[in-house]
């Protein structure tokens, strides 16, 4: 049959012939049968044994390699002549061992593979321990997360709990300062100027423009041709076409040349402070005459400020500037409308900016620029200059409980020309161009809400004002002030009354005595200079 290797320490025998050829068979061949038999077995059963071991070997070494590099690996036993090698245990080892012990009396080749055979059974313990350690330290790993975990999610009902308070007293603080801006509003704004040290004190002229005004309305027209009238309308003139008119058609009766800016009155101080100083430019120029102005509302403001800006180029072209009620330290209506911080600001805002930009087609900053914060800031860096005469006119709304019934303005309001019900209307009518526009009288009750503005800001604050500008905003610093005793909204000094019988004075007669008041202080500087 050949020889028969057995792997492991067992060695190697060779087959016993049965027949000797002669037909004689040997005595002790049941034996060597036997032994044929039992060896065949033992390998068989060796290389399923050495093939299971070889598997778990091959497991234990992946995890025991991960944490231990101090480890070489072993190489198997190598049958002399077999060209694979495989991996044995300590139990088939031995087994291996007693047999051929028994069969070949402890060789010297058996000896050798009696110490490897227990080094190798020593590298097995070794793998299976540090594997055990392994395996230990994966389970207190996941015992560690476990507990994390289960601290985590007992602890997380505390932590929304504590967010929620925080994220709750954030909110109420905020809320609460909201209210108390809103509460506050303008208080400690109004009469900035009368606080502020660096402003210029004022002086009382009222007692010589009511001279004035006796005069005019007794027929004394002093007021002379050597110069040219700039009338300056203030915020939302645009919409109102009879702004100043009644003014200007009284002086041109006298002789006098009279103009009404033509300014974009939505627009900024900035921007109408530049569109001012050409047109005063224009009017020099053109006439060779110096220019006295007289703004009202915001007018005042954008002449001001073309005086602040462009005085270099204007000093030598203006002979002087009368304000009529004007807020040239800033209204508590736009402040209150336009301030941040307060309850409504983004709501009360988008709806200013939907009236103005979109409805007026204006400039936002129109508004913003008549804030306290804002004129604060321009008046910081941009100061009337020193020597030019100034006359600051203020004056206190009628808040009687008759006025919001009665009293009453004709006014015309410009309308663009559109068709109502399909009839006549066409594509061309909205095109981009120039709008047809068509004025429709309408009876305005501009007194009564003046007089309901100037009774909220009374009634709030305490302040007296004409309804828009309270009376301390409206006198400038350094200026000679009028302080009339009849009782004057915002918008009696340049709508007519529809009355054409009455018994005070009206605003072009009070607009001539405030010119010719400003013309007798102009002479005085000279004088003095």
């Amino acid at each position: 049959m050949g020889d028969l290797y057995i792997h492991g320490g067992i060695r190697h025998s060779q087959s016993i012939d049965y027949n000797s050829g002669l037909g004689i068979i040997s005595p002790f061949a049941p034996q060597a049968l036997f032994d044929d038999v039992f060896s065949r077995l033992l390998a068989l059963t060796s290389y399923i044994s050495n093939r299971f071991i070889h598997f778990f070997e091959d497991l234990v070494y992946r995890d025991v390699t991960r944490f231990s590099q101090d480890f070489v690996v072993v190489s198997s036993y190598q049958d002399p002549g077999s060209s694979n090698r495989k991996f044995v245990s300590c139990s088939s080892i031995s087994k291996n061992l007693g047999t051929t012990l028994d069969i070949h009396k402890r060789d010297t080749s058996s000896l050798e593979d009696h110490s490897t055979v227990y080094s190798r059974c020593e590298m097995i313990e070794k793998k299976f321990f540090y594997g055990s350690i392994h395996f230990i330290l994966k389970g207190l790993e996941l015992t560690r997360l476990f507990v994390k975990s289960t601290l985590v999610l007992a602890l997380a009902p505390y932590h929304i709990s504590s967010q929620c308070a925080k994220h709750a007293q954030i909110h109420m603080k905020s809320f609460l300062s909201r209210v108390q801006i809103t509460f506050h509003g303008s208080s400690n704004d109004i009469g900035w100027m009368q606080r502020d040290p660096n402003m210029d004190p004022v002086k009382d002229g009222s007692a010589r423009f009511l001279e004035h005004l006796n005069a005019i309305r007794n027929g004394e027209h002093k007021l002379p041709g050597s110069y040219v009238y700039l009338l300056i309308p203030g915020l939302f003139s645009n919409h109102g076409p009879l702004y100043f008119v009644s003014t200007k058609r009284f002086f041109s009766k006298m002789g006098l040349a009279c103009h009404i800016a033509k300014i974009h009155s939505e627009a900024s101080v900035e921007y109408n402070s530049l569109v001012l100083k050409q047109y005063i430019e224009e009017l020099y120029w053109g006439s060779g005459k110096r220019v006295m102005l007289l703004g009202h509302s915001k007018g005042g403001v954008d002449a001001a400020a073309a005086l602040s800006l462009y005085w270099c180029d204007l000093k030598d072209k203006v002979a002087g500037l009368a304000l009529v009620q004007s807020p040239y330290g800033g209204t508590p209506i736009a402040s209150d409308v336009m301030r941040e911080g307060q309850l409504a600001d983004k709501e009360t805002r988008r709806i200013m900016k939907l009236i103005v930009c979109k409805i007026i087609k204006g400039d936002i900053r129109s508004l913003e620029d008549l804030t306290y914060e804002k004129r604060k800031q321009f008046l910081s860096q941009h100061k009337l200059p020193k020597g030019i005469p100034l006359i600051s006119f203020r004056s206190e709304a009628n808040v009687g409980p008759g006025v919001i019934s009665m009293m009453s303005h004709i006014a015309h309001v410009e309308l663009p020309k559109i068709s109502f019900l399909g009839l006549g209307s066409h594509e061309s009518d909205f095109e981009v161009g120039p709008i047809v526009k068509h004025q429709v009288p309408v009876v305005v009750p501009v007194s009564a809400a003046m007089a309901v503005s100037a009774l909220h800001l009374q009634l709030r604050y305490g302040e007296k004002s004409d309804g828009l500008v309270t009376c301390r905003d409206a006198e400038v610093p350094g200026s000679v002030v009028v302080r009339p005793d009849q009782k004057l909204d915002h918008a009696w000094m340049v709508y007519s009354s529809w009355k054409k019988n009455q018994i005070g004075a009206d605003a072009s007669e009070m607009c001539e005595a405030l010119l010719t008041m400003l013309v007798e202080l102009g002479k005085e500087k000279n004088i003095g200079n």
